[in-house]
């Protein structure tokens, strides 16, 4: 059985109401920061957030992967998270900085 991918907004795509929306709920934004501070810009799903539900996770996932802010993927078992940093700067160069500065 083939692993379901999720869709994910091009960079051309991203609105920026969008994402200021995903980045501001601090859970959300927790999460961002996972990422952005991190050993590695890849998690696994459950790593992130700390203690939460698991569909409260999800939710908040799949709002930041909607808006383009990370990339979510299956590798094996899991999903595997990762910001797209680059992505976002492209498209609104230091947008990400400073939202993670302030």
């Amino acid at each position: 059985m083939p692993e379901r991918e999720l869709p994910h907004p091009s960079t051309e795509e991203f609105v920026l109401t969008d994402v200021l929306f995903a980045l501001s709920d601090p859970n959300r934004l927790t999460i961002v920061r996972q990422l952005a501070e991190g050993p590695m810009e890849t998690a696994s799903c459950q790593t992130l957030g700390g203690e939460m539900p698991k569909s409260t996770r999800s939710h908040y996932l799949k709002t930041l992967r909607e808006a383009g802010i990370i990339r979510n993927v299956a590798h094996g078992r899991e999903r595997m998270v990762s910001l797209r940093r680059e992505d976002l700067d492209h498209r609104f160069p230091g947008l990400l900085t400073s939202v993670l500065e302030a």
